[in-house]
């Protein structure tokens, strides 16, 4: 019999979607129904994130949203915002439940125990002495192609403008054993692409005092049968050296797309972000990765308007980018995060002359991106059709540029295509 309809809605990173999928397969195993978001359900769980304050804001909407959709729901919000803002979130009179990060994983038991006892809680354990690595089990519920695996939680770096340790904890690695078998259940699916993530992968392995740890689960997982592609999260230029880089080129699925969290292309700017290394560090780990991998796509984070950046500051962020070269820049406004070391930083800077920056590093991404695509019209790739969308079908090459065509036969499957033109940064497929 089933015991109520459950809706679910996600912000933030591949982190907390792989833990929302963990969620829905829990609920589901305990005998809910689960609907869109937009529908009426019994119950609506928005998964939050408060990386930003613009993060903050979207969460906030969503709890409204789920009440007018239906005003009798119990709406329980999760995660990140709910671990620093518990106070904030108590004071929001649409709110029933409040968990935490760490509450995630038993979120089925905190629900129903809410429902036994219809009165407004929170529940949210000290994640900052968590030490063991919070696992779901085997989340193989998925409603894409490709598979997001979770190996790792928690940052130690505690740059001085992120929320994220406090949201997180420290870090805490997942028992490869039980990597492996979740992407081995994965196979039983078809699922031939996966996603390795977690809030500081470079980092895993670290709170066993194994600094190959990282590389030897790649191999392993390279290993498995049924899996062709293998894709990297966001990494750090301390972690790619010219050892590792030529480990990992001998694992023929890693996908040739890596994201690497540069911030900013100042070393005074790192410096002040404690990002602990260089520009030089960053132009001789994408040396690196070029050398090896010559299709390579590369992809980066940078954030505009920090603290006491001067003019000059971002002119040296710019120059380095364009000379660079990255396939995607994603650009973000600084905001300050309450409960940081920028947030107290002297020279904030207008809210004006962030976004005038933004806009400035956002066209050189788009042309920087349409330069990139411009080079497959006329040859072939190979593509993972993952979506279908009004008579067309969408999917990734192996270095994660977006390809589309009028097919909607091949989801899930790998085809070689020919490339014939570019539409809105996608290329396009005839054939």
């Amino acid at each position: 019999m089933e015991k109520g309809k459950v809706a679910f809605h996600t912000l933030g990173c591949k982190v907390n979607q792989y833990e929302t999928n963990g969620m829905i397969q829990k609920f589901i195993q305990a005998g809910y129904a689960i609907v869109p978001f937009t529908e009426i359900a019994d119950i609506y769980i928005i998964n939050t994130c408060t990386v930003t304050n613009m993060s903050d804001r979207k969460t906030r909407q969503y709890f409204r949203r789920a009440k007018k959709i239906n005003p009798t729901a119990i709406i329980v919000a999760v995660g990140c915002y709910a671990q620093v803002k518990k106070e904030k979130l108590q004071e929001i009179p649409e709110i029933d439940l409040i968990l935490g990060t760490n509450e995630k994983s038993n979120i089925v038991v905190y629900v129903e125990q809410y429902l036994n006892q219809k009165s407004k809680n929170k529940v949210i354990s000290d994640v900052m002495q968590e030490r063991e690595f919070s696992d779901f089990g085997n989340v193989t519920y998925t409603e894409n192609a490709r598979a997001t695996i979770k190996i790792q939680d928690g940052c130690d770096r505690f740059c001085t403008y992120c929320i994220i340790p406090y949201a997180r904890g420290r870090i805490r690695s997942r028992k490869q054993e039980n990597v492996i078998e979740e992407i081995q259940e994965l196979t039983k699916k078809g699922i031939k692409e996966v996603v390795i993530t977690g809030i500081h992968i470079a980092s895993y392995g670290k709170d066993w005092n194994e600094k190959d740890a990282l590389i030897e689960l790649l191999e392993k997982i390279n290993t498995i049968k049924g899996i062709e592609r293998i894709r990297l999260g966001s990494l750090e230029p301390t972690l790619i050296t010219e050892e590792w880089v030529k480990r990992l080129k001998k694992l023929e699925k890693i996908c040739d797309h890596f994201h690497l969290s540069m911030q900013s292309g100042c070393d005074e700017t790192l410096k002040r972000m404690n990002r602990r290394y260089t520009v030089e560090n960053m132009l001789q780990s994408i040396e690196i990765l070029r050398n090896e991998f010559p299709e390579v796509a590369l992809t980066t984070d940078i954030i505009v308007g920090f603290p006491g950046e001067t003019e000059e500051e971002f002119q040296k962020t710019y120059e380095i980018l364009q000379k660079i070269k990255f396939y995607k820049i994603h650009v973000f406004p600084y905001s300050k995060r309450e409960g940081t070391k920028a947030a107290q930083m002297e020279g904030q800077i207008p809210e004006e002359i962030k976004q005038e920056r933004s806009k400035i590093l956002i066209q050189l991404s788009n042309q920087e991106e349409e330069k990139f695509l411009k080079k497959y019209i006329g040859k072939k790739v190979k593509v993972l059709w993952e979506e279908k969308i009004k008579g067309e079908i969408k999917g990734h090459t192996t270095n994660y540029m977006v390809v589309k065509q009028k097919n909607e036969k091949l989801k899930n499957e790998i085809e070689e295509v020919l490339i014939s033109s570019i539409e809105n940064l996608e290329l396009i497929s005839d054939m």
